[in-house]
C-alpha cells in the first residue's frame, strides 16, 4: 500500500471512501460493505441513505484513536456500493408501507392484495441477503476482515451467515434498543425486527447472543430471552439498577464480556445509544448507552483477549440539516474498525 501522498493530519479528501483512506479492498486488511436498504422498517425510514452520509461525515474524522492507535495503517477499504440494492429498496418500500398501513388499520395479512405485496417483499429481502452473503464470502475467502454499514437491521443476515460458516462457536454482542426476536414481524420474514430470531433459527454455529441496552420489547420476546440458553439479556433496566446500586460500568462490562465466547461478532444498532446521539433513527427509545459507555464496552471486549471477527453498524438515519446521526455513526464505525483490527493482530514472519 502506497501512503506516500496521504497525510493523516491533513484535510479529509472527498474520494468516496470511508474515512477518506486511499486504499483498495485488495490492499486492506478490513473491507467495509455497504447495504443501502431499509424496506421493512416499521416506523421511520431513511437508513438506506446512511452509507453515503457516513462516507461524507467520516472525512471529517481525525484518525488518531488512543484505544487502537495506527490500526488504520493496515487499511480500511470501501467495497463498491451496489446502488441496485438501493433502487430495489425504494421500490419495495412502497409495497411494505402499504402492508404496514393496512395492518395498522385492522386489516389482515391474508388479504390477497396484501399477501402478494408481502411475498414480493420477502423475495426481495431474500435476494438482498444472498447479495451481501456473496460479497462477504468473497472477501472473507481472501483473508479479509469484513464489516457492514447498513441500512436497517435486516441487512446483516447474509454477513452473519458468512461469518458463522467460518467461525463456529462465535457469539454475537448485540447492542440495541430492541431484542429483534420477533417472528415474521408484520408478515416480513426478514424484518428488521426479526434479525436475531432468524440468526438463532438458521445458524446453529452461533453459540450465544448477548443483548445489551434493550429496552423496548414485547412479552414474547422477553419470555424467549429468559428461556433460551443461547440468549443473555442485559436490558436497560438491569443496567440502570446496577448503576443506582453503585456497581461501576467497568464491572458491568466485565460481566457482559464474560458471557461472550472467544470470538465475537458485534451487531450494533445505533438506537442502542441514547437518543441524543441518534435523534432521527427509525425507532428511537429513551434510555440507552452513552457513546462513551458503548466505546468502553467494545474496548473491554478486546482487552479481555477476545477477537472481533466481524461487525455491522445499522439504523443510522441521516438528516442533512441536522448531521448528528451520521457524525455519531461515522465515529462509532471507526471505533469498530480500529478495535476489530487490533483484536486480529497482523501475523509476522
Amino acid at each position: 500500500m502506497d501512503w506516500k501522498d496521504f497525510d493523516p493530519n491533513g484535510v479529509g479528501v472527498d474520494n468516496g471512501n470511508y474515512f477518506s483512506l486511499p486504499c483498495t479492498a485488495e490492499e486492506a486488511d478490513l473491507v467495509l460493505l455497504s447495504a443501502p436498504w431499509d424496506v421493512t422498517v416499521s416506523y421511520g425510514a431513511g437508513a438506506a441513505y446512511a452509507p453515503d452520509a457516513m462516507i461524507g461525515a467520516s472525512s471529517q474524522l481525525d484518525l488518531f484513536d488512543a484505544a487502537a492507535p495506527d490500526q488504520w495503517r493496515r487499511g480500511i477499504a470501501t467495497a463498491p456500493v451496489d446502488y441496485a440494492l438501493q433502487e430495489r429498496s425504494q421500490r419495495l418500500r412502497g409495497d411494505a408501507e402499504k402492508v404496514i398501513d393496512h395492518l395498522e388499520h385492522g386489516g389482515s395479512a391474508d388479504d390477497d392484495a396484501v399477501s402478494r405485496k408481502i411475498r414480493r417483499v420477502n423475495e426481495g429481502c431474500t435476494e438482498m441477503n444472498e447479495n451481501l452473503y456473496r460479497q462477504a464470502s468473497e472477501w472473507l475467502d481472501r483473508g479479509k476482515l469484513v464489516g457492514l454499514v447498513g441500512g436497517d437491521h435486516s441487512t446483516p443476515y447474509g454477513v452473519i451467515r458468512a461469518i458463522a460458516e467460518r467461525h463456529e462457536g462465535a457469539g454475537i454482542l448485540h447492542i440495541d434498543a430492541h431484542c429483534d426476536l420477533r417472528e415474521r414481524y408484520e408478515g416480513f420474514e426478514f424484518s428488521h425486527a426479526s434479525i436475531m430470531h432468524n440468526v438463532l433459527r438458521d445458524f446453529p454455529q452461533v453459540a450465544r447472543i448477548v443483548e445489551v441496552g434493550v429496552r423496548d420489547f414485547c412479552d414474547a420476546e422477553y419470555r424467549r430471552a429468559q428461556s433460551d440458553p443461547r440468549i443473555e439479556m442485559f436490558d436497560d433496566r438491569r443496567l440502570a439498577e446496577a448503576a443506582f446500586e453503585g456497581i461501576s460500568w467497568a464491572e458491568q462490562c466485565r460481566r457482559i464480556v464474560e458471557c461472550l465466547p472467544r470470538e465475537v461478532y458485534v451487531s450494533f444498532d445505533i438506537d442502542g445509544l441514547s437518543p441524543d446521539c441518534c435523534p432521527h433513527t427509525g425507532t428511537p427509545v429513551p434510555g440507552g448507552l452513552t457513546f462513551r459507555e458503548a466505546c468502553f464496552l467494545l474496548e473491554s471486549v478486546v482487552r479481555s483477549g477476545r477477537r472481533i471477527v466481524g461487525f455491522d453498524l445499522v439504523e443510522v438515519v441521516p438528516k442533512y440539516e441536522e448531521r448528528m446521526d451520521e457524525i455519531v455513526g461515522a465515529r462509532m464505525l471507526y471505533k469498530l474498525c480500529g478495535l476489530t483490527l487490533k483484536s486480529n493482530p497482523k501475523e509476522t514472519d
